[in-house]
């Protein structure tokens, strides 16, 4: 493969990487969350391990828990929003 990746150069290639949602936005499901990041972990509703995607539709939060090694891990969860049926 050659240098440039995903038609930008590698320079700038740092700034499509990391956190793409805030807390409290609402997403929709198959949303990216994150992109190339380990400092992020899968919370609830969310699918991947490099690149987080919400599994459903929601609101975003992030809760920090202690993790085997000892560290502090920052998890990205979607809350589901309600759907309600029409009649």
């Amino acid at each position: 493969m050659g240098g440039r990746v995903g038609g930008k150069s590698h320079k700038f290639y740092r700034e499509t990487c990391g956190i793409k949602v805030t807390g409290g936005e609402t997403i929709k499901s198959g949303a990216v969350l994150t992109r190339q990041g380990d400092r992020w972990k899968a919370g609830r509703n969310v699918i991947g391990v490099m690149k987080l995607t919400s599994a459903c539709a929601g609101e975003i939060y992030f809760t920090r828990k202690r993790v085997k090694s000892g560290k502090i891990a920052t998890f990205v969860n979607v809350r589901p929003v309600a759907v309600v049926e029409k009649p």
